[in-house]
């Protein structure tokens, strides 16, 4: 059986690699971006000098022809289902038995006069690495296009060069439609205090044309101020890439639809990661996910599938983590910035406001549902668990320090909290004791 993937980002990658665990199947990865999988996620540490490209490589060249895994560096142009044939743009064709579409995202373009100008990018893949680096030189200032993780990512980027960094955001503060009032007003905060411009409530009218096709400024549309810069920076969201797809058989709403064994509406084609859209999703989930742990979790469902060990996919309990600037974040669970109306939440913030805790929990039966944290992190199977068994609000901010992630390097604040939630809620949570590494590992074997 030959196998082929068209995509080498993690949920492509993690399809090769278990398919190649599973079975003795032919692989080919076929990419238009990179010869060799790296981490998306490590573009900005690149451009900020803390690593390079070859840094980003999770695998040594090598690895690949060891383990059988034939990688073609070319674009797709086209696919005949019925053939079951892939055409490149090199004239080149590779028949298939299983094909596996991992065509993650591309940047959201509105539309916006000027989009298309040069030194007007997103921060997606290599390419748009490259096109920041190329316009970085003797660069004075920037504009970014809306907030988000992206955004802020480019923000540092740029910043930590002592580029003038101007972010256009639409929210009345910070990533409010994701983020509790109180983290988003953090965010803001920090944001500014690290001296990025941050205009709120706005949005872009158009990008100015320098005359010679290059973009020299922005008008922002409420207030219809100019405002001067040599790189205009995209990062209103990102969508499935999958536009040269439609009208070609396969279902499609939003991403390529797939039913809980990743199967597409055509017979062999499975599609996983950004592109895929689940028919099914969970209760509380959507059907497009562009998160790298689901990309991960999708690409070993699908090579179990592939390999003919049915499975269907179960994308677990709900996590996130990024870093603003040099505010760590890590949600579990359900953490709505407009909360259920049997949901409520304890909050603690310190006094430097620069970390917190919110754990929200059903008013109706007490449980846990959900842990959003700046600045302080949790452990992963710690908080898993808890939501996993639906565990009563009181027990856990009583063993709260079982989830604390450094209780050997750093303070410690359980204590401090559990007085703040006790002052906000009226229940008693008795003192919550010290985290220990034998505590920890009798509580998850449990």
């Amino acid at each position: 059986m030959h196998v082929v993937i068209i995509g080498n980002g993690i949920s492509g990658i993690s399809t090769a690699r278990w398919v190649r665990k599973l079975s003795d199947h032919k692989i080919t990865v076929i990419s238009s971006e990179s010869e060799h999988f790296y981490s998306r996620t490590a573009l900005m540490y690149i451009y900020m000098g803390h690593m390079r490209y070859e840094d980003t490589k999770p695998y040594e060249d090598h690895f690949w022809a060891k383990n059988r895994i034939d990688l073609v560096k070319g674009h797709v142009d086209s696919i005949n289902y019925k053939e079951q044939a892939i055409s490149l743009n090199n004239g080149t064709q590779i028949q298939y038995d299983k094909l596996v579409l991992a065509l993650g995202s591309k940047s959201n373009k509105f539309g916006w006069p000027g989009q298309d100008l040069k030194g007007v990018t997103g921060l997606y893949n290599l390419q748009d690495l490259e096109t920041i680096e190329s316009y970085s030189k003797n660069l004075k200032s920037a504009v970014i296009v809306g907030g988000g993780l992206i955004g802020i990512e480019l923000a540092e980027m740029l910043h930590s060069r002592h580029i003038e960094v101007t972010m256009l955001v639409r929210e009345k503060s910070f990533w409010d439609a994701v983020l509790p009032f109180e983290e988003s007003q953090m965010i803001t905060r920090h944001i500014l205090k690290n001296g990025i411009k941050l205009q709120l409530e706005t949005n872009l009218q158009e990008i100015v044309d320098d005359g010679n096709g290059m973009a020299c400024a922005v008008i922002a549309k409420e207030s219809g101020e100019k405002i001067d810069c040599g790189l205009v920076g995209l990062t209103a969201g990102v969508s499935p890439n999958i536009g040269w797809l439609k009208d070609t058989g396969l279902e499609i709403n939003r991403g390529i639809v797939v039913n809980d064994h990743l199967q597409t509406s055509i017979p062999n084609v499975y599609a996983i990661g950004d592109c895929a859209e689940l028919s099914n999703p969970k209760p509380g989930r959507r059907g497009v996910e562009a998160i790298w742990y689901t990309g991960r979790m999708m690409g070993e469902t699908c090579a179990y599938n592939i390999c003919g060990k049915e499975i269907s996919y179960d994308a677990g309990i709900w996590f996130n983590s990024a870093k603003f600037i040099d505010i760590e974040y890590q949600v579990y669970g359900e953490v709505l910035a407009k909360p259920k109306e049997h949901h409520k939440s304890l909050y603690w913030e310190h006094a430097d406001g620069d970390k917190s805790v919110r754990i929200v929990y059903d008013d109706l039966e007490k449980s846990v549902v959900g842990f959003n944290l700046m600045g302080i992190r949790f452990r992963h199977e710690v908080c898993e668990k808890w939501l996993k068994e639906k565990t009563d609000i009181k027990a856990v901010v009583k063993d709260l320090s079982l989830a604390n992630f450094d209780p050997e390097f750093y303070r410690t604040y359980e204590v401090e909290i559990a007085q703040s939630f006790t002052e906000q809620s009226g229940i008693s949570f008795s003192n919550p004791k010290r985290s220990n590494l034998d505590r920890v590992l009798s509580f998850l074997k449990a």
